[in-house]
This record gives C-alpha cells, sequence and structure tokens, in this order.
C-alpha cells in the first residue's frame, strides 16, 4: 500500500504539510534560529539531494522532507525580517498626526482608520508605530483617504492572549504591519486641504484600489439600508464593521459565520457562476462554439473576474488564499487538466506558504484549508464509487426529482464534511461548537448560491455603467432571509462552548486528518485510528486543572475560579477578555462583586499622585480585614475606584488595587496583590506574591494554580525574544531593552 501511494504521487501531496511545518517550528520556539546555520542546514541538504540521485527512492523522500521542513524555517525568517513591525511599547496618550491608508465604517457613524503615522507630541514616543489602526466617533463626515489628520489620542499595544496557550492577537498585528490600536478623544481635524499623494507607484496603485474599494462599499450601502446593506457590501469589498453585533453572532452561533468572510465559498460561487454563464452565451452561437475552444475561453473570462474580486476585496489573507487556489484551478483549464484535485490544492497551498508563512498558525488558513481538503478528498472517493444504472432515475417525469435532490444532497453532504473537518480547528482557536450548522447550511446556501451571488455578481457588472440599482435589491432579499435563518437557528440555543484541551492533542489530531484526507489506500485508516484514539484519550483521561485565579496581562481584570462560577473584579469586565475566558475554560456563570456601601475616598488633588496619610493607611488596612472576615468566599468585595478583596477557598487573600497609595494595607492583609500599575519595585516588604503593571507587561496574562507546594504561576510569555513580543521588554525612561533571555516569571515575585 505504500508503493501504490508512492506510485499515485501521494508524497507529493505531503510537501506543503513538511513546509508549513518547519515554518511552525520557527514561529513558535522560544527564541530566534540563527539565519546562517539554517542556510548551512538548506544547502546541504540540497548537495545531499542532488548526490542522492533518483534509485534511493526512500532516502531521497526523506531529504526531500527535511528539505522542506528547513525551507519552511527559512521562509518564516524571511517573513520575519520583511515584516520588521515596530509594535508600540505600553499605552500612552499623545497628540497623533497620521496619513489615511484605509477606512472602514460600522454603520453608526465610527469609523476605523489605518494610518501611516508622521508624528507624535506631547508626549513624543520615543518608538513610534508606523502604522496603526484608530477608531474616530464624532466625526461630521469620513475623512478621505490619503487626508492627514491630527487630534488627541490613546494608543495601547496589540493585545497578548487572554490566557496563556490562547490566540497572541500581537503575532497576526505584526505580520499585519499594526504596531497599536487606538481610538481619537473627539473627533480630530484635517491637516491639510488636498490629500497628500502617494509616494510611489505601487502606494498610488493601491491606494486607488482602496478608493475604489470604499466607494463601491458606499454605493452598496447607500442602496441597501442596515444589516442588509451592510452584508452585502462584505461579500463584495470585506469590510464587516458595519454589519451589527446581533447579526454578527447569530451568523456565528448558526454556523454561517462563513459566508461573511470572502473565502474559498464566495470565489468558487463567483467563478462558477461566470464560468457556466459566459459558456453558455458562447455556446448559443455556433460558430464561435465550433471554432473556438469556449470552455478555455470561459475559464479566462472567470480568471479575470476573481481577479477582480480579488483586487477590490482589501486583500484579506482569507480572499488572498481562496484567489490563489481558484486561479491554480482555473489554469489548470487551460491545460486541460483536472481542476479539482489534490495536487491543486497542494500547490496552492505551497504557494501561499512560500509567501506567507506566518499564516500556518492561523485559523483562518487552516479552516480554509481543511474544509479544501475534506471535500476533494470526498469528492475523489465519490468519483471512484461503483456506478450503477437506475432505470428509475431515467424517466422524463422523475428527472427533475433527481436533480432537485442530488442538488440539497450534494449541500448536505458538503455542510457534513465541511463541518466535521473544521470542527477540530474551531474548537482549538474559538474554544466553540456550532450544533445546529448543518441545517442552517442547508436552508442559507440554496439561497446565496442562486439568488444572492448572481444578483450581486450582475449588478457589479453593471455598476460602472450605473445600472445596478435594481438588482441589489434581488440580493438584499436573500440576505434578508439568510439573516432570518441566522437568526432562527441561533435561537435554538446550540452553541456549545468546549474547554481548552491538552496541548499534545490538536497536533496529533491533525496529524491523523492529514492522514486521512491524503492517502488513497487502506493507509488512511491510520489517520481515522490516531483521531479516534487521541479524543477518547482526552475524554477519559484527567485534564488540566483549571485555573483557581485567571489575571489579565495590565491587572485590570481579575478573576477566581470555583467550580462552575467564575467570580471577577469588575462589574462589567471587557467583554473582548472576559468571554475568551468564559470560552476557554467552559464556565458561564459569572458572579459580580459586592459592591460595599460608598464612603468617602481620598483623592488626588494639583494632578500629584494619591497619597494615604498613616491614619488612612489604618483605616483603609482595618476595612480590608473586615470585609475579608465577612465577604462571601471566592467573591470580590470592593470599595469603588481604590480596592477589590476576596478570601478564597483554600484560606488565601487576594486583593486587587486601582491606586498604588493602597499597596501597603493590601500588602499586610493579602497574600496575593495586583494593581494594573507600573510601580518599580515588584516585591510585598511583607512576602505577599506581587503583580504589577510591570511585570504583568513582561509575563502577559496570568494563571495561578494553588497546589500542596505552593502557588504554580503559568504564564502567557517565557523570555521575549521573538519581534512580536520584543517590544514588552523595552523601557521608555532609558530607551533600552531589559534582558529578553531571562523568563518574566522571575520577576512576579514567585
Amino acid at each position: 500500500m505504500a508503493a501504490e501511494e508512492a506510485g499515485h504521487g501521494r508524497l507529493v501531496l505531503f510537501s506543503p504539510v513538511f513546509l508549513g511545518a518547519g515554518a511552525a517550528t520557527w514561529f513558535l520556539a522560544a527564541s530566534n534560529v540563527p539565519a546562517v546555520s539554517l542556510g548551512l542546514c538548506l544547502l546541504v541538504l540540497l548537495i545531499a539531494v542532488a548526490l542522492c540521485g533518483h534509485a534511493r527512492t526512500r532516502l531521497r523522500a526523506i531529504l526531500l522532507a527535511l528539505l522542506l521542513f528547513a525551507g519552511g524555517m527559512l521562509s518564516a525568517q524571511i517573513e520575519t525580517w520583511r515584516a520588521r513591525t515596530l509594535i508600540l511599547d505600553s499605552a500612552v496618550t499623545t497628540t497623533l498626526t497620521g496619513r489615511i491608508e484605509r477606512r472602514e465604517g460600522d454603520g453608526e457613524g465610527r469609523w476605523r482608520y489605518i494610518l501611516d503615522v508622521t508624528g507624535t507630541d506631547a508626549p513624543e514616543i520615543k518608538r513610534p508605530p508606523e502604522r496603526i489602526s484608530v477608531l474616530v466617533r464624532g466625526a461630521a463626515r469620513p475623512f478621505e483617504l490619503g487626508d492627514i489628520i491630527e487630534g488627541r489620542a490613546r494608543l495601547t499595544p496589540p493585545a497578548g492572549p487572554a490566557l496563556p496557550h490562547l490566540n497572541d492577537f500581537a503575532f497576526s498585528a505584526y505580520f499585519d504591519g499594526i504596531g497599536a490600536n487606538g481610538f481619537f478623544y473627539g473627533a480630530p481635524k484635517k491637516v491639510t486641504e488636498q490629500p497628500e499623494q502617494a509616494s510611489s507607484v505601487g502606494e498610488a496603485a493601491l491606494e486607488w484600489f482602496y478608493r475604489l474599494r470604499s466607494g463601491i462599499g458606499d454605493r452598496i450601502r447607500s442602496t441597501l439600508p442596515g444589516d442588509t446593506g451592510a452584508f452585502a457590501a462584505s461579500l463584495v469589498t470585506d469590510e464587516r464593521r458595519a454589519i451589527s453585533d446581533e447579526t454578527t453572532e447569530a451568523l456565528r452561533q448558526s454556523g454561517l459565520a462563513h459566508i461573511v468572510a470572502i473565502s474559498g465559498l464566495n470565489m468558487a460561487l463567483s467563478a462558477g457562476i461566470f464560468f457556466v454563464g459566459l459558456r453558455v452565451i458562447l455556446s448559443l452561437f455556433p460558430g464561435i462554439a465550433q471554432a473556438w475552444p469556449i470552455k478555455k475561453i470561459a475559464a479566462a473570462g472567470a480568471l479575470a473576474a476573481v481577479t477582480a474580486y480579488y483586487l477590490i476585496s482589501g486583500f484579506a489573507v482569507s480572499a488572498e488564499r481562496a484567489f490563489i487556489m481558484m486561479a491554480i484551478m482555473l489554469v489548470a483549464v487551460f491545460f486541460d487538466r483536472p481542476s479539482i484535485s489534490l495536487r491543486n490544492v497542494a500547490l496552492s497551498a505551497l504557494v501561499i506558504l512560500a509567501v506567507s508563512p506566518s499564516e500556518v498558525l492561523g485559523p483562518s488558513f487552516q479552516m480554509s484549508f481543511a474544509a479544501t481538503l475534506a471535500l476533494v478528498a470526498g469528492y475523489d472517493l465519490w468519483k471512484g464509487r461503483p456506478m450503477r444504472e437506475n432505470a428509475f432515475a431515467k424517466l422524463p417525469i422523475m428527472k427533475p426529482f433527481f436533480m432537485v435532490g442530488g442538488f440539497f444532497g450534494g449541500i448536505f453532504l458538503t455542510s457534513l464534511i465541511g463541518g466535521f473537518s473544521t470542527a477540530l480547528f474551531s474548537i482549538e482557536h474559538f474554544h466553540r461548537l456550532t450544533a445546529y450548522g448543518l441545517p442552517a447550511n442547508l436552508a442559507a446556501m440554496p439561497v446565496i448560491s442562486f439568488i444572492v451571488m448572481p444578483a450581486g455578481m450582475l449588478a457589479m457588472l453593471l455598476m460602472p455603467f450605473g445600472l445596478d440599482g435594481w438588482l441589489w435589491p434581488v440580493a438584499g432579499f436573500g440576505l434578508d432571509l439568510v439573516i432570518a435563518i441566522a437568526k432562527a437557528v441561533a435561537g435554538w440555543g446550540g452553541n456549545i462552548d468546549v474547554a481548552r484541551l491538552p496541548g499534545w492533542y490538536f497536533p496529533a489530531a491533525v496529524f491523523g486528518f492529514l492522514l486521512l484526507t491524503l492517502l488513497r489506500t487502506r493507509l488512511r485508516h491510520i489517520g481515522t485510528a490516531i483521531i479516534t484514539v487521541s479524543t477518547f484519550a482526552v475524554v477519559l483521561l484527567p485534564s488540566e486543572a483549571v485555573p483557581d485565579v485567571a489575571i489579565s496581562e495590565d491587572g485590570s481584570l481579575v478573576a477566581v475560579i470555583d467550580g462552575e462560577a467564575m467570580a471577577s473584579n469588575r462589574e462589567k469586565p471587557p467583554a473582548f477578555i472576559f468571554e475568551q475566558w468564559q470560552r476557554a475554560l467552559a464556565i458561564e456563570e459569572h458572579q459580580k462583586p459586592v459592591m460595599l456601601q460608598a464612603t468617602k475616598t481620598p483623592t488626588m488633588s494639583d494632578g500629584k499622585r494619591l497619597q494615604l496619610s498613616p491614619d488612612q493607611q489604618n483605616e483603609a488596612r482595618e476595612a480590608m480585614r473586615q470585609v475579608l472576615a465577612i465577604s462571601p468566599t471566592s467573591r470580590f468585595s470592593c470599595q469603588k475606584r481604590a480596592w477589590c478583596t476576596a478570601l478564597l477557598g483554600n484560606g488565601k487573600k487576594l486583593t486587587v488595587i486601582e491606586n498604588a497609595a493602597y499597596l501597603g494595607p493590601a500588602c499586610d492583609t493579602a497574600d496575593i496583590v495586583v494593581t494594573p500599575v507600573r510601580l518599580r519595585f515588584d516585591r510585598c516588604r511583607s512576602g505577599a506574591l506581587l503583580f504589577t503593571g510591570e511585570t504583568l507587561r513582561k509575563t502577559g496574562s496570568v494563571e495561578l494554580r494553588f497546589t500542596d507546594s505552593g502557588i504554580d504561576v503559568a504564564t502567557a510569555f517565557g523570555p521575549l525574544q521573538r519581534p512580536w513580543m520584543r517590544h514588552r521588554a523595552y523601557d521608555w525612561r532609558s530607551d533600552t531593552f531589559a534582558d529578553a533571555s531571562q523568563s518574566p516569571v522571575s520577576d512576579s515575585g514567585e
């Protein structure tokens, strides 16, 4: 069977697997691998492959696999060098000046701009990021691309993992070239009357495409109001912010969120509609059909259509991946090769991994190729099935029924295969499963295929002539049906939160999935066995203990986990972080803090730091002790704008302070103290474990587990040696970097 796999060229299909594994290894390593060592390793392997010859097939296959692995590592190094994104080191409020490169509205008068930073002032940032994403509220009208704007803004670095082993948003921001996120205090002002021109031909062309994209989105939203127009614009330009949170959540819970993203589905439908439509039109003219290869002409037209679609889609990663895949499949038609094949999938994966190897760790890349791989492998099995004559199906009266049944059967199978193939990745990255995605897709996909996409494509073809106005309501009618389906299915409550799984499970299950889909003989069932055994092992073996305390990376949010409930120190915790905690820990119940009776809280005067007198410190110390004596176990009791304290189930005392003036009383009364204030020291005089804004900036989010031997501290980051986390070791006061080779765990006071 192994010889048969090699004879059918199945080993070639594993080439992107080895390339991607090398890239993933480089990105997940604790420190940078020397480029010189990688280059020498690659050179030695190239020479070994050349000397090996074709006779020693097994040795040659092993050497080629190692060569691809080393090549993946080197391509990851090159992409990191190419990005060189400068990430803001810490949150700051400054006067910001920048040139608008991109913009996107949310339908409520707020606009998200991508700015090329040209200056900062009061204070001047020593290491300003080159490009940032910033939100503008209250502007009378949106600014145009190329405008120079200025205003007072709050900037923060891209967020790290909400908990250890969760998604690091700074990683993707680094390779997207975004060095900070933020918002303007009020509407900024335009500095120049005329937009500044791009500095190069490439930048000018890119800006022209963004202007075209923005104009198309505005035209669609002006024709179709509300969520319908926002949904339609997202299918064309990938601008999703204007879709309301309610509709977005309904699409996510119903398993229809993949429709919003410009991905393989959208590209395949647009290419298929154009290909079939143009081929049918040309076939109506016998002279053309007999003299010209209309199939290849239709493929060329479809390739031009998907290229235009990609150019106006904003160059999203999912659109780039789908475009490369569709382009390879359409080019295969020119050479009379099968357009749907595993080789084409492997080739598109190789192209993407060679250009953007960082995508190998992203959920978008993984889920897209998992679904495509499973569908193409399933298609190959379907083609190879034994054919049997069905006389009943040949009856003229029965043909329509078999056609309709075949269509819905195809949707059923593709939805089933796509859902199962992406479930593993949805659990790993989003910690959730959609139970009713299959019926939702069965109901929505005919609407998308027969109403929305044909009307939308025809509208886009007629838009340059101003004749698209009557077609958008047709597409809007279909999208209204899809939104109604999504909300109805979401109302069934089929969203299932799945807690974090052991670290070994995901790579083991992915390896089994690859064997199952890439092999053609019975050897593929080894993959089935690996997935089955690893899944049963996760269910039956004891899992890692849930943390007793979770601390956000800025120290402003702390939660105590006790059984099936999570008590936080905030009445309204930040949804972005807290919802990730709930999904990753599979805990829904939120216990809000008990707010103590309001007392006169000392305030700062003349802009100086709050200082407590000895009597005020004694009062605060006594108040904390009294609260700890009477407060419910594992639940915070809070003095507003001052401190929160909780007595844990094991008798430990935890206190969170908002102001450093309460540090003395907190250290004297608690075993664990957390503060978002960036203090210059990291230890309590009483010996209590102290987490400050400064130490948390280096460690990232923290989990505490209480064991018989003490407190087990798990941090999101170890040594800060990778480029996308290096900014955490920067000290703006001295304009230097701390020793990034030391693990920040030691800085936490353990």
